[in-house]
């Protein structure tokens, strides 16, 4: 019975190079058609990682696919439940390479391209059977199924699998890798306050529960904003259409991809925003006695929460106005900073003293605003269909159908410039009165290089990209380096200026 079964599968399976593939995440089902090829009872397929099918099966590896002859009415096919897994062994690249091209070579071209190799866009995939269904109208039996239990996943590795993909998915929608734009600001107030609580001789108001909590609250604010921002470029259409995207730029892209819906991004920022709320008025109450009293921290953490939710959201959506990048550089500099050194610092007798990590803050703003900068360059197409805009877009120029980015990376470079200006400065006043910098400031300026790197970088891009013959499609990708080089600035140099005010008053 198995073998006749069999030779009625291979019957079906051979007739045809073709099969319809449906993949699902969190209740979001898609199906596409793509060509397969057998690896003994295996199927295995070429596609694009950035595809939905291909996003889905990252986290849910569980599969159906229905095959049916070309020449049949449609009554006569075979459906397969499996467990589908991107292959990543060299050896066994080039061996599923071999297998699809004998079946088809309308991919070949995409397969030889060794830029998107590189970059990880194209890769192939294996789907083992858990079970194999021959449905056939016309026979007796109409439904007729082959096990492989081999394939199938233990319980217990199921679940486990299942909580890690959850747990993978979230850290994905929130961005948590770009978390260092806040805790980086939080950070410096930190140690500032602990500098300043050990200058007033009161170092044994330093509360470690305080600032665990002024983290919680911030990262909180955060994802609240990321989630938000993805949900606003969701309804606005921007991320649909956007055709670039990367990890620095278009977003999380979990409801394109179909992981996660709509209104559950938009649900998870309000709770993101209730948690930081309920956090700020928290430490209000313990600083001032009141969790409504009207303290400096209550109107920092009323602005943060604007500056976040409005970004892309309500009737002032910020990003669409050319006031994101103000906002931005409010939010991830002075507004964190200022927060966090309130709370730590309200142990010390007398009136708050603001400006030093007001001060303080200002490089790290223009940092965190120059990774904003440089990501939108790529977004700059997706961002004019919508109108969206930011300072990227009214710089940059549309001749003969083409953005001209001259302007936009001309700015890209005086913003960094003018970040380290400012490291620079805090350095030269410390060394005169270190209420206002430290002299250790000077350390900050080591990342300088980097900036000269990008810059560099960038100027090689913008020429590439002006060639009469250049690939637009592929050059945004090229572009990535300089993204990535961005982010290490702003982070390298942030660490260096806590570092720079932990040795101004050691403790």
């Amino acid at each position: 019975m198995t073998t006749v079964l069999k030779e009625k599968i291979n019957a079906v399976v051979d007739s045809t190079s073709r099969m319809v593939l449906a993949t699902s995440v969190d209740g979001l089902s898609s199906s596409a058609s793509v060509f397969f090829a057998r690896d003994g009872d295996d199927f295995l397929f070429f596609t694009f990682n950035p595809t939905r099918k291909a996003r889905q099966i990252a986290f849910n590896p569980v599969v159906q696919m229905s095959i049916w002859p070309g020449n049949e009415d449609g009554i006569r096919g075979i459906r397969v439940e499996g467990v589908c897994r991107r292959i990543r062994q060299a050896d066994a690249i080039r061996a599923a390479r071999e297998k699809i091209l004998a079946v088809t070579d309308a991919f070949q071209q995409y397969m030889d391209d060794e830029f998107l190799d590189a970059n990880g866009v194209t890769g192939y995939y294996r789907i083992k059977p858990t079970r194999i269904t021959l449905i056939d109208f016309y026979a007796e039996s109409r439904f007729q199924s082959l096990e492989f239990p081999q394939n199938r996943v233990g319980v217990l590795a199921a679940a486990l699998s299942a909580a890690k993909s959850r747990l993978l998915l979230w850290i994905q929608a929130v961005r948590a890798p770009f978390f260092t734009a806040t805790l980086i600001p939080v950070l410096l107030g930190a140690t500032i306050a602990r500098g300043d609580l050990t200058d007033a001789g009161r170092i044994e108001a330093w509360s470690w529960s305080h600032f665990w909590l002024v983290i919680v609250g911030a990262l909180a604010a955060h994802a609240g904003t990321n989630l938000a921002n993805d949900y606003g470029d969701h309804v606005s259409g921007n991320d649909e259409l956007n055709h670039v995207p990367s990890p620095f730029n278009g977003g999380s892209r979990m409801i394109q991809a179909g992981l996660l819906a709509p209104w559950k991004v938009l649900l998870a920022s309000i709770i993101c925003f209730i948690v930081t709320i309920a956090i700020g008025l928290r430490l209000n109450q313990i600083v001032a006695g009141a969790a409504f009293a009207t303290t400096p921290l209550l109107y920092i953490g009323i602005a943060g929460c604007f500056l976040g939710a409005s970004y892309t959201l309500g009737p002032y959506r910020l990003g669409y106005r050319g006031m994101g990048e103000i906002a931005i550089a409010a939010g991830f500099g002075p507004v964190i900073a200022l927060g966090t050194h309130y709370v730590l610092s309200a142990h010390i007798p007398g009136s708050w003293d603001w400006l030093p990590p007001l001060l303080a803050s200002l490089p790290v703003a223009i940092f965190v605003v120059l990774i904003i900068w440089i990501n939108q360059f790529q977004d700059v197409p997706a961002d004019r269909l919508v109108n969206k805009r930011n300072w990227v877009v009214r710089c940059a120029e549309v001749q003969h159908g083409r953005v001209r980015y001259e302007r936009p990376l001309e700015l890209y470079r005086l913003l960094g410039y003018l970040g380290f200006s400012f490291v620079l400065l805090l350095s030269i006043v410390g060394s005169l009165d270190d209420r206002f910098g430290t002299f250790y400031a000077l350390l900050a300026l080591i990342p300088l290089p980097l900036l000269l790197y990008a810059n560099r970088l960038g100027k090689s891009w913008l020429e590439d990209w002006n060639e009469i013959e250049a690939d637009r499609q592929r050059l945004p990708y090229s572009l990535l380096k300089v993204n990535a080089i961005t982010v290490g600035i702003h982070l390298s140099t942030g660490i260096l200026l806590v570092l720079a005010y932990t040795l101004q008053t050691p403790y």
